[in-house]
């Protein structure tokens, strides 16, 4: 819930704080997202919400600069470089006679957050790089707090059964800077903890065996792709072809990349310059968006159902096993840069892996791509317990 015109002047007026950041402007974007991820990490305990004011000078008189629709988008979508993706609400206020944007920040559930790789912490007015043992606190606080699906743990598992090689080799590499690593002398265990894979008492968590587990399935049911083919427009018309795609995160979108190009047809047009052109049947980057979609919103509790890739003759259908979540519902599905996120870590783990570039532009990009090659625009069916897409072939 949004702080009051009160509340915020009273934290305006008593100066810089581990609550409180003024910024004279939005010309050192990076150090409003240092602020933002420091905020959500709440190492003080407070379990208050984090406050950036931006058009304040450092000792609290206006800096007058001009607050449009604009910034505020920018700084709306600030939080998609931080990671997991903390809860901000930003307005533009007028405070003690000042036009200002506020960014309330609210303390993360799941703790430690990361920008740049590094995590941020506020001590006292400045910000830090946490230190191993001021980490070791954050993840320490999980335990007091309700936590998403794929932060919980899997009984019964252990840190064997995911694959530490490439944890070590690939994704911790990718997941912080280098000199972060290089000074830090945390065991694989805390690593894990860290990033969301394991537990403090190392047990891997779901997001742990989803992304680095040697036998996803075995643990979790739905943990699969299936993919059909049929030779006709119906279920009822024989099947073509047919897989199952199970593994580690990565080999699974790997694997539905080269299903996905093996699958598209590409026709050739001679042009009067003896140029050829060609044109797929579908887009390759707009099914990538909305396959990976599907992956990355689903929900694993309640079902054991996989995220289903059924290609017909006329149209291709994504069956999403979850249902429009948090601040997305059925009403204002598919709308630009509205998303929330079931799977926190899981969606983290899909950027650090190269799999999502920019948060919240998926299906956009995907329509433009469709578009681009003269397809129809994806249909969208959103159910309370699903969601159903359906690309429709090349005119």
């Amino acid at each position: 819930m949004m702080l009051s015109d009160e509340e915020l002047e009273a934290l305006l007026l008593n100066g810089e704080s581990d609550r409180v950041e003024r910024k004279a402007s939005a010309s050192d974007r990076d150090k409003i997202r240092q602020a933002i991820c420091a905020f959500a990490n709440d190492l003080p305990g407070h379990g208050k919400t984090g406050v950036i004011f931006v058009g304040v000078n450092d000792d609290g008189s206006c800096s007058n600069l001009a607050i449009s629709d604009d910034l505020l988008l920018l700084f709306s979508q600030m939080r998609e470089q931080v990671q997991p993706f903390p809860t901000i609400r930003v307005s533009k206020r007028n405070l003690t006679g000042c036009d200002v944007a506020v960014v309330e920040v609210d303390p993360s559930e799941i703790p430690p957050v990361r920008f740049d790789g590094r995590t941020w912490i506020r001590v006292g007015p400045r910000r830090a790089v946490a230190s191993p043992d001021e980490e070791r606190q954050l993840i320490e606080k999980r335990r007091s707090r309700a936590r998403p699906f794929d932060i919980q743990p899997v009984h019964g598992s252990v840190l064997e059964d995911l694959d530490l090689e490439f944890f070590r080799r690939e994704y911790l590499n990718r997941a912080y800077a280098p000199d972060v690593i290089e000074r830090n002398s945390r065991g694989v265990e805390q690593q894990l903890a860290a990033l969301g894979f394991a537990t403090p008492d190392g047990v891997p968590t779901n997001a742990g065996i989803l992304v680095l587990g040697k036998a996803p399935k075995s643990w979790i049911g739905g943990a699969y792709i299936q993919f059909a083919r049929f030779d006709g427009v119906t279920l009822s018309d024989p099947i073509k072809d047919q897989k199952e795609l199970s593994g580690p995160l990565h080999e699974v979108l790997r694997y539905l990349d080269e299903i996905l190009r093996l699958n598209i047809s590409v026709a050739l047009e001679v042009g009067q310059l003896a140029s050829d052109v060609k044109h797929p049947d579908y887009p390759l980057g707009a099914l990538q968006q909305l396959v990976r979609n599907a992956v990355l919103h689903r929900n694993f509790e309640g079902t054991n159902a996989p995220v289903r890739l059924y290609w017909f003759f006329d149209r291709i259908e994504i069956h999403n096993p979850g249902g429009p979540y948090g601040q997305v519902n059925l009403g204002n599905f598919g709308q630009p840069y509205l998303t929330d996120y079931r799977n926190p870590v899981l969606a983290e783990a899909m950027k650090v892996l190269g799999y999502v570039q920019k948060f919240g532009m998926g299906i956009a990009q995907a329509r433009t791509e469709l578009a681009n090659n003269d397809n129809p625009p994806p249909e969208f069916q959103p159910e309370t317990n699903f969601v159903l897409v359906t690309v429709r072939k090349r005119r």
